[in-house]
């Protein structure tokens, strides 16, 4: 019979640095503030605002290098995310009525952000979301809104005939939201190009559940997972996670294999990671098999610890995605 192997690859992206922004605004009566920003330079927090703090703050060292280029950052930062807090306000009404709801919990988030690769590649986009599902998202290409659903067609028609205000967003996301996003990075050059390798492990609750290839620990976060059997790409009963962060900046990804026990006998499966130019090798073999209750509490605690530190980190994010310029403040209502 053959070893059992698995093979977990992660390659690095080719995104080279980027700029989010995550706007949350919920209804009120719940133990969290109605309204939340956060900035965040190659996946990492940099600014924050909420609605019971009323002001913007700085979450790194290097963002404080602002101060001496643009004295009066924190208190322009301050006023844009305080008009955004009255605009999501009034966009979480607006959805409710949409929506026939009268009571209960909801969010409008809003993101958007820009992306620079090595060669100079620049990527932006906007898009908006209503209680965890998307909404609207703006098309750089036509200039044009997608509506997800039907409620979202009226906001799409009445953003539609306001073109200049789409012009707006575009000039933003491929020049102003660029320039802001390497004047941070050389704020924080040593922070933000460091390279941390990942700590690789396989394992499994028990010896029939599936197989988990976890890669923790890394910096940058651009990375994939893929799997193989017997030397070939394995792309079927794969499913591969989104990169969380971890509470001390790096990042953390899963890769989860459906394979049954007796092919796990027959096949080689093997991991293999690669981070910023180097390679890991794991063999399924040699995973753990989590059948003790210590460490699977162990386990649930980590996971638990990653999911307080994306509620601080970006605000509740339930959705998966004038002179102001358009994009910061200054937005009209859905």
């Amino acid at each position: 019979n053959k070893p059992n192997n698995a093979t977990c690859n992660i390659f690095f992206s080719i995104v080279s640095h980027s700029l989010q922004y995550f706007y949350t605004a919920v209804t009120s009566g719940i133990n969290f503030p109605e309204f939340t920003a956060v900035g965040l330079v190659d996946g990492q927090q940099f600014v924050y605002y909420d609605s019971n703090i009323r002001q913007s703050i700085p979450k790194t060292e290097w963002i404080k290098k602002v101060d001496d280029d643009d004295p009066d950052y924190w208190n322009r930062e301050t006023q844009i995310q305080q008009d955004s807090q009255e605009t999501l306000k009034v966009d979480v009404a607006t959805g409710m009525e949409r929506f026939n709801q009268t009571k209960g919990v909801h969010t409008v988030q809003w993101r958007y952000g820009c992306e620079l690769d090595d060669d100079g590649t620049k990527r932006g986009y906007e898009q908006y979301g209503y209680d965890g599902e998307d909404f609207v998202s703006l098309d750089l290409n036509t200039l044009t809104w997608t509506a997800a659903n039907d409620k979202a067609k009226i906001t799409k028609h009445k953003w539609d005939s306001h073109i200049g205000n789409s012009v707006s967003i575009k000039d933003y996301l491929q020049n102003t939201c660029i320039e802001w996003l390497q004047k941070y990075v050389s704020y924080g050059r040593d922070t933000l190009e460091r390279k941390d390798p990942p700590v690789v492990n396989l394992f499994q609750k028990d010896s029939s559940s599936t197989v988990v290839c976890h890669a923790t620990g890394f910096f940058p976060r651009g990375v994939m997972i893929s799997w193989q059997k017997n030397g070939e790409e394995l792309y079927e009963n794969v499913e591969l996670t989104e990169t969380l962060p971890n509470q001390d900046g790096t990042f953390q990804k899963r890769s989860i294999l459906t394979v049954s026990p007796e092919e796990l006998h027959k096949n080689d499966y093997t991991c293999v990671v690669h981070h910023s130019g180097r390679e890991k090798v794991l063999r399924v073999a040699d995973r753990r098999v989590l059948n003790t209750g210590g460490v699977l509490v162990a386990v649930i605690a980590g996971v638990m610890a990653t999911l307080l530190v994306l509620i601080g980190c970006i605000g509740f994010f339930i959705w998966k995605k004038n002179e102001k310029p358009f994009g910061k403040g200054g937005r009209m209502q859905i």
